[in-house]
């Protein structure tokens, strides 16, 4: 499907056309984010032959890589609130795993600010500054339900945080 928006906006000359990626897209170790990583290559391959050939399309081809965006589908957070909705247990693979995250708005003001800068072939990526440990997300996020962690320390708390063990393929 990418080749053929590519194709497509070529031949319709679309001025900028910006593909949308995954963090996952580096070192790529799940289908996500290896059919990112091909689809990179074809939008960079558009962009390369554009430099060859200006003469036949003056779309400007550019990738953008996100991390995680907060609250969008797939994301921790609602995940988390359905599990507290259901009155838990919340699922975390692993204690120490962490990650990067942005807000919509800083996603969709990467996807602008990159479609008026592109030269043709970029990757723009957001500096997401530091990690987030996914444990630290479950626990502020079943205080701010208004409710209570359930564990050792506290077993007449509200919600429980199962440890499910990593995924295969997933990263720390």
């Amino acid at each position: 499907s990418t080749y053929a928006l590519c194709k497509a906006s070529k031949k319709f000359k679309v001025e900028k056309f910006v593909f949308i990626s995954t963090d996952k897209a580096v070192r790529p170790t799940n289908i996500m984010g290896a059919s990112k990583r091909v689809s990179e290559l074809i939008v960079q391959s558009f962009a390369n032959e554009n430099k060859l050939d200006r003469s036949e399309s003056n779309t400007c081809f550019s990738m953008v890589r996100f991390g995680n965006v907060l609250g969008s589908k797939g994301s921790v957070v609602p995940l988390f609130l359905d599990q507290i909705k259901k009155g838990g247990p919340i699922t975390v693979t692993d204690k120490n795993v962490s990650r990067y995250f942005m807000t919509s708005y800083e996603a969709s003001k990467l996807v602008l600010l990159s479609s008026s800068i592109a030269k043709g072939g970029d990757v723009f990526v957001l500096d997401m500054g530091e990690q987030i440990k996914i444990l630290d997300i479950a626990k502020k996020i079943i205080l701010l339900s208004g409710l209570k962690e359930k564990n050792y320390d506290n077993p007449n708390g509200d919600i429980e945080i199962v440890f499910t063990g990593l995924k295969k393929a997933e990263k720390m």
